[in-house]
């Protein structure tokens, strides 16, 4: 049903963006063509902001489609990639077992927990990070029943994986 409810908003709002532009000129009844709206929403990537409210990021060339923890949670999904934002409830040590991570839980407003895994031989560790603080990230989003993990929050050294980040404080770490 959630699944239905998305597929009926995405479609609501291609047609609308597509009703709001000019006819093409091939068209005298006002109608726009086939191929002149799949031209326009070909470059349309949205993505959900919090509850099913969706904004256009279809500037942020670096992104793919960017889904909500929430979202993914409730689709069990997994290797997607992520943005959101939350609060800091829990410290965790590092794993030091082959590449490093920096480990702390981070609780969405939906009250949704993610388990960090911040790779900190590829980007900077988040040495002023603490209970209580907020961060944003990206990342990728692997599922499970307590909540999920987000791994990825680093840039890509080789370039073939989507970058990502945590912002904390006003600084970036990539």
């Amino acid at each position: 049903m959630f699944v239905t409810y998305i597929k009926t908003l995405i479609l609501a709002l291609l047609v609308s963006a597509c009703s709001q532009s000019e006819p093409s000129a091939d068209s005298n009844s006002g109608k726009q063509s086939a191929t002149a709206v799949k031209s326009q929403t070909q470059h349309l990537q949205l993505k959900p902001l919090g509850s099913n409210v969706f904004a256009d990021i279809s500037n942020d060339t670096d992104a793919p489609n960017l889904r909500s923890a929430q979202m993914l949670y409730l689709a069990k999904l997994s290797d997607v990639q992520v943005e959101d934002n939350g609060k800091v409830i829990k410290i965790l040590a590092d794993d030091n077992n082959g590449s490093r991570h920096q480990k702390f839980i981070v609780q969405i407003a939906s009250g949704q927990t993610l388990l960090f895994a911040h790779n900190i031989d590829l980007a900077p560790r988040i040495d002023d990070i603490a209970v209580g603080d907020t961060i944003s990230f990206r990342g990728e989003y692997e599922y499970n029943p307590k909540g999920g993990i987000v791994h990825w929050t680093h840039h890509d050294p080789q370039g073939s994986h989507f970058g990502g980040w945590i912002k904390h404080n006003g600084n970036i770490y990539q």
